[in-house]
């Protein structure tokens, strides 16, 4: 069985250096852009013509960025926090976050919006790191479900704060160019913790301040 190929490794998911391409001549990332080779041939194109010489190498940097999550870690990103808060308690609400991702079983693209909420308990977090930890979750082969359990149980586990609350909203290109058929269709998943599942105030509020047009309107 083949190694599987990791990419460059990142100490820290929000300071990280500009990412490098990967390695041309790592027999790993050859081995990669043999299989891209492989399946334009699968698929009834011709891997030698002149526009497809270059795709492998192409999609095996592409591939590289799509799935940088991999190697970027949430603790990184939400280690750092702040107490110097004046005793806010109330809600911190970050909408509209952009999600790019892929679904793992098609490998074909969905996007969307993520808003991502916490109610702190004496400390919180900078406000670019929710966007950061959304992008770690989200640059990788994921099923929306899971990406949304991912990012509230992520801010569950190391903020510990009195509440948690994500909503994502996706289309998802598996269904609207293949399978069904259905470019209009948006998928809604949410996760909750603390005050946002057990108080139908905190929750109502959430919801109002998220109140939005489909990203598409």
């Amino acid at each position: 069985m083949s190694e599987r190929y990791h990419a460059p490794t990142v100490t820290t998911a929000y300071d990280r250096p500009p990412m490098q391409d990967p390695d041309l001549n790592d027999p790993r990332v050859k081995e990669a852009m043999a299989h891209v080779k492989s399946l334009l041939g699968f698929i009834g194109d011709d891997p030698e013509r002149e526009g497809l010489l270059e795709t492998p190498k192409r999609v095996v940097k592409a591939m590289h960025e799509h799935f940088q999550g991999y190697s970027m870690r949430p603790e990184d990103v939400l280690s750092k926090t702040f107490t110097e808060i004046e005793g806010y308690d109330q809600m911190v609400l970050l909408s509209d976050i952009d999600v790019h991702s892929h679904c793992e079983h098609h490998m074909v693209p969905f996007i969307g919006k993520a808003h991502v909420a916490y109610i702190p308990d004496g400390k919180v977090v900078g406000l670019s790191k929710l966007a950061k930890l959304v992008e770690i979750y989200s640059k990788r082969l994921q099923v929306q479900e899971k990406l949304t359990a991912q990012i509230a149980n992520a801010l569950e586990e190391h903020l510990k704060p009195r509440g948690v609350a994500v909503v994502v909203q996706a289309r998802h290109f598996c269904m609207c160019y293949r399978g069904v058929h259905q470019p209009s269709a948006w998928t809604t998943t949410s996760k909750l913790f603390g005050e946002f599942l057990e108080s139908a105030a905190t929750r109502a509020e959430f919801l109002k301040l998220i109140e939005l047009p489909r990203p598409d309107r």
